[in-house]
């Protein structure tokens, strides 16, 4: 998530009690390796390598066979030795659809129309769809947020409808095939029948409970069942038919929601005046206006890479939220089990338990899959377990008479609904992994800087750091399957910097040391991959002063250790990832290089900063290809 939106998202002012407040040392678990050793004496115990809370280690893993790199402030990508890397679909490059493919302009010059043939900027969450098996495929992605200093070719100097035209044309998300070569290099193929982009004018089938509800009607579509646009797409997930899902983020902060705002709308964080300045040529983001349009973003997204044709869909029974992304498990009887959470401080974690088992025949046979089942919050219990609470008109709280007057009403206000249930207020639940053998779940909890703060939950014995700038991953495992109402749960890791007694809870812990963990990769081989999202503002003072550019690390979770394995150029998250089936071909996104503290920059900023991939005048979120040069598989 951007940190420019940091002051914005805190807006869950229920009593409900927040993870610190639940957590205790005796249900942390610390990996192994650099991270581990140390610091498993302050803490009493260390169970064996990343085993599952009362369970066995992990059998089936690979032992990490990379050597780790160190920190890094250069304005790269670092990777092992014997690893070579390179950047492929910038942003403003043509993603090859069939037709004109217009290409990138070094001075932003390119229109509203290229842009919305182009690949769009910061790239997050993607996923490699086989079209033929390791070596040709689709790279699905989402592209967050946009920086409109470096959009357009005088940055903010003037504003207009055609800025905020090509700004909504560069969020979204991108369809590109790509292919390796003989020579074992990955390059875009152009033109190519499935390349898309979704801008947030696309058109938006809605289903589920919230289809055709009266909160989703607008002047503009008076039957609520088409939205034009996705925005704010951060972190994705794919569905075992085939599909890509992604989460549309902080959507509040594309809306002028006036002085006059409701307690509903405060309650997802709507300002009176907007962070992106649509409204002033939009009127649909004009909230005073328009106050349905609201309604219709922050959902999950479904698409389809492999049908150029569909419709992404909107589906409702997922819940609103500010949805970092959304990933899926499968019971044993073969239902869909989705898990989300959101990106805001001291909000919610989520899952969606599909009513029908997953059908033969890919994305046409499951295309209502997604709009039945039960949507639950979770509540974690200071025992060290934890229930998943259901999110249904008319049972507990959520009645009529409290505003869920019918299921449509829930998944529109879950946030609401949830504060009444008693829903677990958590530090900006991001990204989730699963592990399908042990059937466990992996979450990353970003950071909450406002953690001790007046008005706000102070620390407990098991984080004892106000201000929790670091942040750390916790896991679960679910009683009986995935779709079971009891869990048991604990921390795998804090994170911080053992030079800093503050951040780092306990002990003297050495070697690869980061914070603020964001993006979440789980590999068959039963390694956990970790990516960092420390803010431009965070990196390199204070807290941060050793810890470098952002990083992706490797959790062998047979042996609990845990490795450096990529750094990323001057100020930029590194976000997104995905494997080949064969493993040999890593890639991983590169968001927002050279972004400026303020995040807002005009054209010359951030070139103070970073000039990568390409040395032009700016900076370019990009995919950056990771293989091994014996071409063996990543990792080992």
């Amino acid at each position: 998530m951007p940190k420019h939106f940091d002051g914005m998202e805190d807006s869950n002012r229920s009593a409900n009690a927040d993870i610190h407040a639940v957590s205790s040392p005796a249900r942390r678990t610390v990996v192994g390796g650099a991270l581990g050793a140390a610091t498993a004496a302050a803490f009493g115990s260390l169970l064996a390598g990343c085993a599952a809370p009362g369970g066995a280690p992990r059998t089936d893993g690979v032992v990490l066979g990379f050597e780790p790199v160190p920190v890094d402030t250069g304005d790269r990508v670092v990777v092992p030795r014997g690893y070579l890397a390179e950047a492929i679909v910038p942003w403003g490059e043509p993603v090859g659809a069939p037709g004109r493919m217009p290409a990138w302009r070094d001075d932003a010059s390119n229109t509203a129309d290229d842009q919305a043939l182009q690949m769009g900027m910061h790239h997050d969450g993607l996923h490699y769809v086989p079209l033929d098996g390791s070596t040709r495929g689709l790279l699905v992605m989402n592209h967050e947020y946009v920086d409109d200093g470096l959009l357009h070719p005088d940055g903010m100097k003037t504003w207009s409808a055609s800025k905020v035209r090509k700004a909504q044309a560069a969020h979204g998300v991108s369809v590109v095939e790509v292919a390796r070569g003989a020579d074992g290099r990955w390059a875009p193929v152009r033109p190519s029948p499935y390349a898309r982009r979704f801008t947030a004018y696309s058109p938006f089938a809605v289903s589920g409970p919230a289809a055709g509800h009266p909160l989703m009607r607008t002047a503009a579509d008076p039957d609520g069942r088409t939205v034009l646009g996705t925005l704010n797409n951060c972190a994705s997930g794919m569905t075992p038919w085939g599909t890509y899902l992604s989460g549309e983020e902080n959507f509040a902060f594309y809306f002028a929601g006036g002085e006059q705002r409701t307690a509903d709308q405060r309650r997802w964080g709507l300002a009176a005046r907007a962070r992106e300045r649509w409204a002033e040529h939009d009127e649909r983001f004009d909230a005073t206006k328009h106050p349905n349009e609201f309604h219709r973003f922050g959902w999950v997204v479904e698409i389809d890479p492999l049908d150029p044709a569909s419709t992404p869909v909107k589906r409702t029974a997922l819940g609103r939220a500010a949805h970092e992304g959304a990933s899926v498990a499968t019971t044993r009887d073969g239902r869909a089990v989705v898990y989300s959470g959101e990106d805001a401080r001291f909000e919610y974690l989520y899952k969606f338990v599909s009513r029908d088992r997953i059908a033969p025949g890919g994305a046409k046979a499951n295309r209502e899959l997604l709009d039945h089942g039960t949507l639950y919050v979770a509540r974690f219990d200071a025992d060290g377990t934890g229930r998943w609470l259901p999110l249904v008109a008319g049972q507990g709280p959520l009645t009529a008479a409290a505003g869920f007057p019918d299921q449509g009403a829930v998944v529109i206000r879950s946030r609401q609904a949830s504060d009444l249930l008693g829903g677990t207020k958590m530090d900006r639940p991001e990204w989730l992994a699963i592990d399908p053998v042990r059937r466990e779940v992996f979450c990353t909890l970003t950071n909450n800087s406002a953690r001790g703060t007046p008005g706000n939950p102070g620390v407990d014995a098991a984080n004892p750091r106000a201000n929790n700038t670091m942040g750390g991953v916790i896991r679960w495992t679910e009683d009986g399957d995935f779709d079971g109402t009891t869990f048991r749960w604990g921390h795998l890791v804090l994170a911080g910097d053992p030079a800093n007694a503050r951040t780092e809870a306990r002990g003297d812990v050495r070697g690869d040391i980061f914070g603020c963990p964001d993006g979440l990769l789980f590999d068959a081989r039963g390694v956990l991959w970790i990516q960092t999202d420390a803010s431009a503002t965070q990196m390199y003072q204070g807290e941060f002063r050793n810890i470098g550019n952002n990083q992706m690390l490797a959790c062998d979770l047979r042996t609990g250790v845990i490795r450096r394995f990529l750094t990323g150029p001057v100020n930029c998250e590194v976000t997104g990832a995905s494997l080949t089936p064969d493993f040999r071909t890593l890639f991983v996104n590169i968001q927002h290089p050279g972004e400026t503290p303020s995040e807002r920059s005009d054209p010359d900023a951030p070139t103070r900063f970073s000039r990568w991939p390409d040395g032009g005048t700016r900076p370019r979120s990009a995919t950056v290809v990771i293989r091994r040069a014996d071409g063996a598989p990543i990792g080992t």
